[in-house]
C-alpha cells in the first residue's frame, strides 16, 4: 500500500481542479464528458483506448486546462456513454466527436488521443480536416494487424468484459501500466464499476467487433493514408510499452508529413498517467504552436 506521502488517487488529481461532468446526446446515445478551462480557450478533446473512460485523462485535464478548454469524453459503449447494440468500428467513434463538437458548437478542435483513441483521432483527421487543428499521437494503433497483440486484446478485455472481477480488470491494468505502483485502487475499482453494468457484456462485445479479422481489415489506416494527414502531429513514442506500439509510432512519424516525434522512456502503454508532468509539458508546448479558438 502506498505512504502518506506517495498515496494516489482520481480524486488527488481533481481535488483542485475546476471541471464539470455532463451528458449530451450524439445521434442516437448520449455521451458522458468532463470539461475544464475556460469557454473560448482553444479547444481540446481526449480520447481514451479501448474499452476505458474520460478518466483515463485524469492527470492531464487540470494542468492542460490552464491554456486549453478540455473535454475528456467515454466514447460509445465505454464508461457511462450510452450502449447501443451494433458494433462500433472507427467510423462510429469519428461520428460520434463530430456529434459531440456540434451538440457543444465547437467548429475546430485539438485531438490526443491513446491507443484505440489514437487510431480514432487519426481517422478523425483524414475524414475532417477542417475541424483539426492539431493531433497527439499516445500508444500508436491503427497501421498493422498484429495477431499476437490482437488476440492478447480479444482475451484479456473478453474476460473482463465476461467476467468482471478484480483480478480480471487488474490483469488489464498490468499490461498498461509499466510501474505497478501507478496500478492505483482507483482505477482498478471504477473500471470494475463500470463492467458491471447489466449492458456492459453486449457492450463488450461491440466494441471488440473491429478487432476481427475482417472489420480489422477495412478499419486499419493505410500507409498512404497516413501520408495524407494535413494537420500538424506530435507523435508520442513510449519505448517500453509493447513492441507494437513502439513499432507503430516510430513507422508514422516517417509518415506523416512533418510529424514531431518524441520518445519516452520509463513508461508503458499510458503515458499520460506515468508521466504527467513530461506529457502536459509535451502536449501544451506542441499545441500552443498553432492553437487557434475554435468556439
Amino acid at each position: 500500500m502506498n505512504d502518506e506521502t506517495s498515496y494516489r488517487s482520481i480524486w488527488s488529481h481533481l481535488a483542485t481542479v475546476e471541471h464539470r461532468q455532463a451528458w449530451v446526446t450524439t445521434g442516437d446515445f448520449d455521451t458522458r464528458y468532463v470539461e475544464t478551462g475556460k469557454r473560448g480557450n482553444p479547444p481540446l478533446i481526449m480520447i481514451h483506448g479501448t474499452g476505458g473512460s474520460w478518466e483515463a485523462f485524469c492527470a492531464n485535464i487540470g494542468p492542460l486546462s490552464e491554456h486549453f478548454n478540455c473535454f475528456a469524453l467515454d466514447m460509445v459503449g465505454c464508461g457511462y456513454t450510452g450502449k447501443p447494440d451494433r458494433p462500433y468500428e472507427i467510423a462510429e467513434h469519428v461520428a460520434q466527436i463530430v456529434r459531440f463538437m456540434d451538440a457543444l458548437e465547437l467548429k475546430t478542435a485539438s485531438l490526443v488521443g491513446i491507443s484505440m483513441g489514437s487510431w480514432t483521432a487519426s481517422r478523425f483527421a483524414l475524414a475532417h480536416p477542417e475541424r483539426t487543428e492539431r493531433l497527439v499521437i499516445l500508444s500508436a494503433f491503427g497501421l498493422s494487424d498484429d495477431q499476437e497483440e490482437i488476440g492478447a486484446i480479444l482475451t484479456r478485455r473478453g474476460k473482463a468484459f465476461d467476467a468482471p472481477t478484480w483480478a480480471s480488470v487488474k490483469d488489464v491494468f498490468d499490461k498498461l501500466i509499466l510501474d505497478e505502483a501507478n496500478r492505483i485502487d482507483d482505477l482498478i475499482g471504477l473500471r470494475l464499476q463500470t463492467y458491471s453494468q447489466p449492458a456492459m457484456k453486449a457492450a463488450g462485445e461491440n466494441i471488440l467487433a473491429v478487432f476481427k479479422p475482417e472489420p480489422l481489415a477495412r478499419n486499419l489506416v493505410t500507409p498512404d493514408e497516413w501520408r495524407r494527414i494535413e494537420v500538424p502531429t506530435l507523435i508520442v513514442v513510449a519505448v517500453d510499452d509493447r513492441p507494437l506500439y513502439v513499432k507503430t509510432a516510430r513507422t508514422l512519424a516517417g509518415y506523416i508529413p512533418g510529424a514531431t516525434a518524441v520518445e519516452v522512456s520509463g513508461v508503458g502503454h499510458w503515458p499520460q498517467f506515468e508521466a504527467p508532468e513530461k506529457i502536459n509539458g509535451l502536449v501544451s508546448g506542441f499545441l500552443r504552436g498553432q492553437a487557434r479558438t475554435g468556439r
